[in-house]
């Protein structure tokens, strides 16, 4: 099976960290938070009814945003930069789709030679003194279904079409006719393992290679 355009999930995929997480481990409130995303990402909880609350709760400054944005440059996964090298060779469209904030997520993608048209995430916004201010509260990506959409969006004209990723949110892209690799080399999500088209239990990304030539 061939594709034409291939999607990476971000957090737990790409890099070995949860970015909210590690937010809200920072500004001391990690247990909390990690509870909520475990919720959202194993399907007990719909994402909208965390993602605006988990932001409020920590209310992450730009300083934080870049501190993450180093972070996930330092926890990524192994084999990523080698998979989007030979991805490109191969002629594929490669884009990171997330429910993750765009502008902690930009600086590894820049390192992986992803144009920033290829990046959907979600935007968050901050006062001038750098404080925050909110997050982008129309973005398909903050509420379940959005990740569908933006595959629907990329596999028109007949595009054929997979997703990479950890979580439930990442199981949407099914319902756009993605065909959906479950990687499991950072969590391994039983929901995940069952739902999947294929599931990789693998440390390196580049176990997924093969399956998307």
């Amino acid at each position: 099976m061939s594709f034409d355009n291939i999607c990476f999930d971000f957090d737990s995929t790409l890099s070995k960290i949860e970015g909210i997480d590690e937010l809200a481990k920072r500004a001391g409130m990690g247990e909390e938070m990690a509870r909520l995303t475990d919720q959202a990402m194993n399907g007990e909880l719909p994402l909208e009814a965390v993602y605006g609350h988990r932001l409020e709760m920590i209310k992450p400054d730009k300083q934080a945003i870049d501190w993450l944005a180093d972070e996930y440059i330092r926890e990524k996964v192994a084999g990523v930069e080698t998979l989007f090298s030979e991805l490109t060779a191969l002629g594929k469209s490669v884009y990171i789709v997330s429910g993750g904030i765009r502008q902690s997520i930009w600086p590894m993608a820049s390192l992986l030679n992803l144009p920033e048209s290829h990046v959907f995430a979600v935007d968050i916004f901050f006062n001038e003194d750098g404080s925050y201010r909110d997050f982008d509260r129309e973005s398909t990506l903050a509420r379940a279904g959005g990740k569908a959409q933006v595959c629907k969006q990329l596999s028109q004209n007949g595009q054929r079409l997979a997703m990479v990723g950890d979580g439930k949110t990442d199981l949407e892209s099914k319902q756009a006719g993605a065909f959906f690799i479950g990687f499991g080399g950072v969590v391994a999500r039983p929901i995940v393992q069952e739902q999947a088209d294929l599931f990789i239990n693998e440390p390196s990304l580049l176990a997924v290679l093969d399956y998307l030539r």
